[in-house]
Order: structure tokens, then C-alpha cells, then sequence
């Protein structure tokens, strides 16, 4: 049979060939890089069978889907080393990351330190061994004997789980290890040349709360050594950026046990910092058009019915009374703001030329969030974000969603947060209609408009199946934390249902009554992951604009403090964050304080400065300094300020 290269090469093969004997057959170096394949445009795994006519791509680790194999893979020779040294242990799930791989285990006793060193040792062994993965197939019922005969519970829930959905159950084999996997993986244990691995930590099983604690082992694996080294030297750096720590550090916010988890306290410095950017960005959207509300924090069930929440996101609310005792009055916190904006709408009788109309709102939310999900600032059970809902007519619904996005990006640029983002197209799953309201038929048009209006702005996404709203499809703006952890900061969602189910009218032209579009839309996204990700972004050294402290004063003696607070005074009233650190300390003392605190400018007042009516200005980042008048540095400063630049 002939198969097609990437290149436009075609090669001859025996019939039957896999994608692996494909490799070999490119050659010996090729085959040893080899991790995954791309036949006709569809990853898979190196063992898939080809045809004649094929279009064949041998990906290596540079491919994300190569390198997921590659992890997959060195996930496996973990979990057999930990099986050889804890025998007792039992096994959950095991899947790549982005940057790596972990597993879960069920042990008798948490793992230790020495323990990871056992069995990285371990792992050499069995990579040593070079042993060969093969791929088979059982039956639910010769899987499940299987399990139950090892004692392995997790595995037997999970082979019943994809048992239900029809799905031929998928085995890999590696020596005297057996894992329930769908891959890709490598071909043999030898191919996995450098790796660490990096912590072990609890985890709920299925992320719950509800469910038994197991021990989470992560890791990473690279083709080199030196690959390895410079990322783990990358990991370091990112441990000293992760606002985790930085934040308490640097007094952005704290938590406190019994007040909960998720739940944050921001401190001074933090709360400062989101009411610079909620200022921002009210001013802004009102500068676009935009028309406030504020909307109650909670509300009837009922409310939650007609717009479908109460169906399909009951479990992520945070309920008041019985959800199934229809005899009393039952509330619920808000997830979200859309049905409450809704109402805003239903005031009054529409027009045609009201729309299209905007609100926005600065909403607080609250999402019952599983514990084993929540993280710092960027995954709480309450927060606050920039919210919004457009109701337009079909004719305006192109324009007004690209001045969301524009919003959106300008929003970004301005933080200094664009160049770290990336664009999902979130698209439902059709294949699981449980999760959506509305017809096949509707879902199409949507998603028709929204690729129809991305692809003519040229943007560049990925499309993520099963990752739509219930209502709607999306446009997720994702970004990643210092760890290479995925999350939404940004979304704008088409919807044409809801106005549907509530009533929400306009007379057209023509005397008709119609139903809007509605596009539901965030221009920041949620203030306190923002926050999270701008003290990573910026190591706690935020630009002058957004900086809680943005001057300290410093006088050199005692001499020097009605010099410093007439300084002082002089630029609070300009409109500057000022403070004044007249403490009996030397001055070196004082400034290396004040530089750990990450405070943009530092003026130093002596008996020159003093007399002179001067400041000597030290900006942060350089050793140099300045004599200024206060004169000249504020409107430097001021300029700076309004400008929003970032440095």
C-alpha cells in the first residue's frame, strides 16, 4: 500500500502496516523520536493500523500530542515502580498534563520524600528494561474479574463508567503491568530518556470532597537531560512568582480556616489594586455604551427554572432552604447575573431602535466550587467580575460581538496580559444532549455565526467540544498561571434561547414581535483571578498606575520629616499613593524594606534635598538615582499614570 508524508513523499509499505512500522521504515533516528502520529488529520496512536491512500505525520515531542504520549508513557512507568515498591497501593487515574504527568494513588500511608526518591530509582530500572507496551482489548466482564481479582476499586469504576457508554475497553501492558488506558503511548519504557519526579500531594478522588482522600504524584518528563534542567530551573522561578505566596507575602490577601475554603480576605494592597481595575474598566464600558445595574445577590428558585440553571447547574450553587421541598420558599446565591439583567430588560416594552442595549454590572458570584479545584485567587467560591449582557438584533449581532472582543482585548493590552493569552472556540457536544437546552438545529446556527464571525476577524483558536455554556456557544480568552495551569480569564457568549424562555421582546420593523440575540460577555473576567495573574505576570512589581504603594518617602533623619511630609502632601494631592517611612532606621535598612515591597519609586530626602526643595528619585529595577524637583518627577510620574505604562 502507499502512504502520503507531510512533505508530499510516498512511501511503499506492506499491507497491514502500522504507523510505528511506518517510522522505522523512515529510519532508525526517526523511530526512536517517534511518540504519536497524525493520520488524515486525526491524532492517534503509533500502533493504529494504516490504509492505502493515508496521509501520515509522525509527530515527535515537539507536537503537544506527541509529547502528551510521551508523559502518558512515563505516567505508566510510575505507577509500575509504585506498584513494585507498595504493592498495597492502589491505583486511580494517571493522565499527562501540559507540562508533565501525575497519578493518584490509594497507599496504606502518605508518601514521603525518600519515598519519590525510591521511586525515581525504580523508574530507572524499568526504563532500563526497555520494556515493550502493548495494546489489547477486554471485555466489561474479563476487565472486571480482572479488577476485582488485584482488588482494584478505582478501576473497576471506571471500567463500569466507560462499559456504559459501549466503549471497547483499551488495555496497555508493559511487563507484569496492566493499565485500563485509551493512550497514545510509546512503544517500549526505553524511550523515556529524562525525567523527575517534582511532589506528591492529597487529591480527592474524582476532585471531591465527598470522596476518599488519595496521594496525587506528579512529575515531568523531557527527551534530554539538558530539557529537563532548564525546566525545572523555570519551575523555581515559578514557585517564587506564584501569588499563593507572593500575595500573602507582599499583604495582597489572606485566608483563614474557619471562614472556609475559597473564601479570601483581601487585604489593603489587594483591595486597592481591584478597585483600581473595577474604576477602569466601569469607565471604560461606559465610555462604549454601556448602562450599569446592580442586581440582588440571590433569588428564588424559580428563577433559576425559567433560565434552565436550576436543571443544569444546581450543583455548583450554593442553595438557602430545601432545593426539593416545593412547599416553602427556596433561595439560591447567584452563579451568574444574566437572568437578573434580564429584568432590566423586561421593564419596559422594546423597540427595534432600543437595541442594541447593554448593562453591565461589577458582579459578586458564588459557585459551589469542589474543594480539590480551588487554588489561591484563581479558583474561589466567591468573586467578583466584569459582567455583561447585550441584547441585539440579528442584523447588529456581528458587529457588537467584535466589540466585545475589542473590548476584551483592549483590556488585556492594558494590563499587560495579551501576549500571554489563547482563544477556544467552545462548541457543545452532541453526543451528550443532557447538558444543553435547545434543538440540534439552533446549536448549528450559533455556532455557525460565531465561527462565520471569528474567522473573518482571523483569530486563531482551538475548538473545544462539550465546553459550551448550556445556552450557548463561547469564546473563552484562556491563560495560564506561573505552573502552566489553564484557566478562563475572559469569555463572550452567543445565546439565542434564553430571551426565548423569558419573554424578552422587540417590535421590529415591521410590527413583529421577535426575540433578541443575547450576547453575554466579561471585558476582564473575574477581578480576583485578574489580580492572581498580574502579581505572577509582574512578580509583585506592578506598573505605577496599578501599584497600591506607588511612592514611599524617606527621610534621611529627623531632620528630614516636615521635608518629607510636605513632599508627601504635595503628591497625595496630586493623586498619588503616597506614604512616608520616617522610622528612627538607617537609611539602607529603609530602602532595601522598600524594594522587597516591589514600590515603584523611592524618594530620598537628606539636607540638600531638603534645602533645595528636591527629592533624590529611585525607580525601581535601577541602582541609579535622580535629584529631581518635586515638580519634575510628578508630572513624570503623573504621565506615567496616565498613559498606563507598563515597565
Amino acid at each position: 500500500m502507499n502512504v502520503s508524508l507531510k512533505n508530499g513523499d510516498i512511501i511503499e509499505l506492506a499491507a497491514g502496516s502500522s504507523a510505528a512500522d511506518a517510522a522505522k521504515a523512515l529510519g532508525a533516528g526517526l523511530y526512536k523520536a517517534a511518540c504519536a502520529a497524525r493520520i488524515n488529520g486525526a491524532d492517534c496512536d503509533l500502533r493504529t493500523e494504516l490504509k492505502d491512500g493515508d496521509a501520515l505525520e509522525i509527530l515527535t515531542f515537539d507536537d503537544p500530542y506527541g509529547a502528551g504520549a510521551y508523559r502518558h508513557t512515563a505516567s505508566h512507568i510510575m505507577a509500575q515502580a509504585v506498584k513494585r515498591l507498595f504493592p498495597e497501593a492502589k491505583l486511580a487515574i494517571g493522565p499527562k498534563t501540559d507540562d508533565g504527568f501525575y497519578y493518584d494513588f490509594d497507599p496504606e500511608k502518605p508518601f514521603t520524600a525518600d519515598d519519590l526518591e525510591k521511586i525515581e530509582a525504580e523508574m530507572k530500572k524499568i526504563v532500563k528494561e526497555d520494556l515493550p507496551l502493548e495494546r489489547f482489548t477486554m471485555s466489561y466482564e474479563e476487565a472486571k474479574a480482572y479488577y476485582e481479582e488485584k482488588g482494584e476499586i478505582y478501576k473497576l469504576e471506571l471500567a463500569a463508567e466507560h462499559a456504559g457508554k459501549g466503549e471497547a475497553l483499551s488495555f496497555y501492558k508493559q511487563g507484569e503491568f496492566t493499565e485500563l488506558c485509551a493512550g497514545p503511548h510509546l512503544m517500549s519504557t526505553g524511550l523515556v530518556k529524562a525525567f523527575k519526579l517534582t511532589s506528591a500531594t492529597g487529591a480527592y478522588w474524582r476532585g471531591s470532597e465527598k470522596n476518599r482522600m488519595l496521594q496525587r504524584i506528579y512529575g515531568t518528563a523531557f527527551p534530554k537531560a539538558a530539557q529537563l534542567e532548564e525546566f525545572l530551573a523555570a519551575r523555581e522561578e515559578a514557585k517564587k512568582r506564584d501569588h499563593n505566596r507572593l500575595g500573602r507575602e507582599l499583604e495582597f490577601f489572606t485566608t483563614v480556616d474557619y471562614i472556609g475554603q475559597g473564601l479570601p480576605i483581601l487585604l489593603p494592597n489587594g483591595a486597592r489594586v481591584i478597585q483600581l481595575l473595577q474604576r477602569f474598566v466601569e469607565d471604560e464600558e461606559q465610555k462604549r455604551g454601556w448602562l450599569l445595574t446592580k442586581t440582588p445577590y440571590m433569588a428564588k428558585r424559580e428563577l433559576y427554572k425559567i433560565s434552565g440553571h436550576w436543571d443544569h447547574y444546581l450543583d455548583g450553587m450554593f442553595v438557602l432552604g430545601d432545593p426539593y421541598d416545593e412547599e416553602k420558599e427556596c433561595l439560591a446565591l447567584r452563579p451568574m447575573t444574566c437572568p437578573f439583567q434580564y429584568q432590566a430588560y423586561l421593564n419596559k416594552a422594546r423597540s427595534y431602535k432600543d437595541l442594541p442595549l447593554r448593562y453591565n454590572e461589577t458582579s459578586t458570584l458564588f459557585r459551589n466550587e469542589d474543594s480539590g479545584e480551588m487554588h489561591g485567587l484563581i479558583r474561589v467560591r466567591q468573586f467578583t467580575i466584569s459582567e455583561g449582557h447585550l441584547m441585539c438584533r440579528p442584523d447588529q449581532l456581528e458587529q457588537e460581538f467584535k466589540n466585545c472582543l475589542e473590548l476584551a482585548i483592549f483590556m488585556l493590552k492594558t494590563v499587560g496580559l495579551y501576549d500571554d493569552v489563547s482563544y477556544r472556540f467552545s462548541q457543545w457536544d452532541p453526543d451528550d444532549r443532557e447538558k444543553y437546552i435547545g434543538t440540534p438545529e439552533q446549536w448549528d446556527e450559533a455556532q455557525g455565526i460565531m465561527k462565520n464571525i471569528l474567522d473573518d476577524i482571523g483569530l486563531e483558536y482551538k475548538i473545544g467540544v462539550g465546553e459550551a455554556a448550556f445556552y450557548g456557544p463561547k469564546l473563552d480568552i484562556q491563560i495560564k498561571n506561573v505552573f502552566g495551569k489553564e484557566d478562563t480569564l475572559i469569555t463572550i457568549q452567543i445565546d439565542q434561547m434564553l430571551a426565548e424562555k423569558f419573554g424578552m421582546e422587540y417590535t421590529d420593523s415591521d410590527g413583529t414581535k421577535k426575540n433578541p440575540y443575547i450576547i453575554h460577555r466579561t471585558s476582564i473576567g473575574c477581578y480576583e483571578r485578574t489580580l492572581a495573574l498580574l502579581i505572577e505576570k509582574y512578580a509583585g512589581a506592578f506598573p505605577l498606575w496599578l501599584a497600591p504603594e506607588q511612592v514611599r518617602v524617606l527621610p534621611i533623619a529627623d531632620r528630614h520629616h516636615d521635608a518629607a511630609k510636605a513632599v508627601a502632601d504635595q503628591l497625595d494631592a496630586a493623586g498619588l499613593r503616597v506614604t512616608v517611612d520616617d522610622r528612627s532606621e538607617k537609611l539602607g535598612y529603609k530602602l532595601r524594606e522598600a524594594r522587597n515591597k516591589r514600590i515603584p519609586y523611592l524618594l530620598v530626602i537628606g539636607d540638600n534635598e531638603a534645602a533645595d526643595g528636591t527629592v533624590s528619585v529611585r525607580r525601581r529595577g535601577s541602582e541609579e538615582s535622580a535629584v529631581k524637583t518635586v515638580d519634575e518627577f510628578l508630572a513624570s510620574a503623573l504621565m506615567d499614570v496616565a498613559k498606563k505604562t507598563i515597565w
